[in-house]
C-alpha cells in the first residue's frame, strides 16, 4: 500500500481547516504550521471607506478575510452596499454570495493583474473604487486601477502579522531536516518570507525544498517568492486551495507509483 503523503501547511491557522480537510480527504496527512497571523482591525482607513460607501461606484474584495473584518466591526455594510463588486477568487465569491451580495466581476485569472486586466477589458475608467485589504498587499491592483483614470480608496481592513507563535514552524523545520514531510504548500508570498525569517539556514532549507519535498505554491506571484529563495516548485493552473492539493497530489502519486 502506498504511504500517505505528510503535507505541510503554512497558511493562517483560522484559514487552514479546509486545506487540512483536504489533504485527509485526499489520503494525506496534515500539519499545520501557520507563518502568518491575520487579525481584523478597524482603521481610521476602513471608517474613512465605510462613512464613504455611498460614494463608491465599484467595491473589490481579494480576500475572505476583509470580509471577516467588515462583519465584525460594520455589520450592516453588507446589506447595505449600493455599488458593483469584484473579487479576486472563488472563495471571497462564493462568502459574499453566502451573504447575499451579488457579484459583477470575478477574473478567470485569481490574481490582482487577472482584475486590473478585466477592468482595462470592460473599459471601466474614471470611477471611485473602494479596496478594503491588509496593508501589506502589493500595490498592482491599486496602481492599475489608477493607471486606468480611476479613484482608488484603499482601507487596512485586517493586518499580516509575522507568527505570534513560531514554535510550530520550528518544529516543521526541524521535521523537514529529519525527511519527515513530504510535501509544503504556500498560498503567499508572505507565507514564504516569514517562513525563511524564522529558519536559521536558508540556503540549506531551499535545497530540501528543492530536492526532497514537493513544494507547491497556490499561483504565480507566490511562485516568483519561492524563485527569489531559490526553491524549485509547481502550481496549479487555477489558484485556489483545492485545485493546489489535487496537483500536489497528482504530482505525488505520480512519482510514488499509484
Amino acid at each position: 500500500m502506498m504511504k500517505r503523503p505528510i503535507v505541510a501547511i503554512t497558511r493562517p491557522a483560522d484559514r487552514a481547516k479546509k486545506a487540512c480537510e483536504i489533504v485527509e480527504k485526499l489520503g494525506g496527512s496534515a500539519v499545520l504550521a501557520p507563518t502568518l497571523d491575520l487579525k481584523p482591525v478597524n482603521t481610521d482607513s476602513l471608517k474613512h471607506l465605510v462613512k464613504n460607501v455611498d460614494t463608491l461606484d465599484w467595491i473589490v474584495f481579494t480576500s475572505p478575510t476583509t470580509i471577516d473584518s467588515l462583519n465584525l466591526f460594520y455589520p450592516d455594510f453588507l446589506k447595505n452596499l449600493n455599488c458593483k463588486v469584484a473579487v479576486i477568487g472563488n472563495k471571497t465569491g462564493s462568502l459574499l454570495k453566502k451573504q447575499g451580495v451579488d457579484v459583477d466581476l470575478m477574473p478567470d485569472d485569481f490574481t490582482a493583474e487577472g482584475l486590473v486586466e478585466e477592468f482595462t477589458k470592460s473599459n471601466i475608467k474614471n470611477k471611485i473604487i473602494g479596496i478594503p485589504r491588509t496593508a501589506s498587499a502589493r500595490d498592482t491592483l491599486p496602481k492599475g486601477l489608477e493607471k486606468l483614470g480611476n479613484e482608488v480608496i484603499l482601507a487596512e481592513a485586517y493586518k499580516s502579522l509575522f507568527p505570534m507563535d513560531d514554535k510550530s514552524v520550528k518544529e516543521l523545520i526541524a521535521k523537514i531536516e529529519n525527511s519527515d514531510i513530504d510535501a509544503i504548500t504556500f498560498t503567499s508570498p508572505l507565507t514564504v518570507h516569514n517562513f525563511f525569517k524564522i529558519s536559521q539556514e536558508n540556503a540549506e532549507l531551499a535545497k530540501l525544498l528543492s530536492d526532497n519535498l514537493l513544494t507547491v505554491a497556490i499561483g504565480p506571484i507566490t511562485g516568483h517568492i519561492l524563485d527569489d529563495y531559490q526553491v524549485k516548485h509547481i502550481y496549479p493552473d487555477t489558484y485556489t486551495v483545492p485545485d493546489m492539493m489535487e496537483l500536489l497530489f497528482k504530482v505525488w502519486r505520480d512519482s510514488n507509483g499509484r
